[in-house]
């Protein structure tokens, strides 16, 4: 997948595109991030991409001539162009699946009080959000809509089952997770999950995904009781055990 962002602030994306998971896919070719500078398409002598909104009003507005240039440059006519906005649709689970069957995505970070509506208005840009609050700019949105599209992308984490038995994906948050040492300030591991027995392992991880939901997160709960599900005669029997459990 190629991504092109384009952005006043190229400089916040370095550490994410190059480090970790994102670094690792981009040096194997599976994802292309191409970074460009809106500044560099402003006709002003002083690289100006911003000006006063009409009507009055606090704060800034990014002009349109350096977008349309910065978009002409990514050839976004031709691919799937999201604007990062407090009032778009909020990424989720079904919108991150269908952005992975892109081969090439156009992502514009807004910046101050918003972009020229006519830049979103000709392009026919999808506004997508993060969540029903505002930030200074787009490009953290950016980086979270590209690392959690980049996750189910092809050999990007190395185990197809990485992201399907994660919290969410899997409609119930993720189990409580240990490590090394087995006692630690006299805090024990649960024996189970140093048992060696992979059954009851599963079913202990289970029961505290279920538990875990129903407490933190009865909108999850309530949707994955009505979901059909595909369960063993043992995760059934778990599933009622929890459901009358009284919290």
């Amino acid at each position: 997948m190629k991504i092109d962002i384009l952005t006043l602030f190229p400089e916040m994306f370095t550490a994410v595109t190059q480090s970790s998971i994102l670094g690792k896919a981009g040096e194997k070719g599976i994802i292309n991030i191409n970074l460009i500078n809106i500044r560099d398409y402003s006709k002003d002598k002083h690289n100006k991409a911003d000006d006063t909104p009409f009507g009055g009003g606090p704060g800034m507005v990014m002009l349109a001539d350096p977008i349309f240039g910065a978009l002409e440059a990514a050839e976004a006519g031709k691919k799937r162009v999201i604007y990062m906005s407090p009032r778009g649709r909020v990424l989720d689970q079904e919108l991150i699946t269908e952005l992975t069957e892109e081969e090439e995505l156009v992502i514009l970070c807004g910046h101050y009080e918003g972009v020229d509506q006519r830049a979103i208005d000709y392009w026919n840009m999808e506004e997508i959000s993060i969540g029903d609050y505002i930030l200074t700019g787009g490009e953290l949105p950016a980086m979270v809509l590209v690392d959690a599209v980049a996750r189910f992308l092809p050999d990007v984490l190395g185990n197809e089952l990485s992201t399907s038995d994660e919290s969410i994906y899997s409609g119930l948050l993720e189990c409580d997770q240990y490590t090394k040492p087995r006692n630690y300030k006299d805090m024990e591991v649960p024996e189970v999950l140093t048992s060696g027995n992979h059954k009851m392992i599963h079913l202990w991880q289970y029961e505290n995904a279920l538990i875990l939901t129903r407490k933190r997160r009865p909108d999850l709960w309530k949707a994955y009781l009505e979901r059909e599900k595909n369960l063993t005669k043992d995760e059934k029997k778990i599933l009622e055990k929890v459901v009358a459990k009284p919290f």
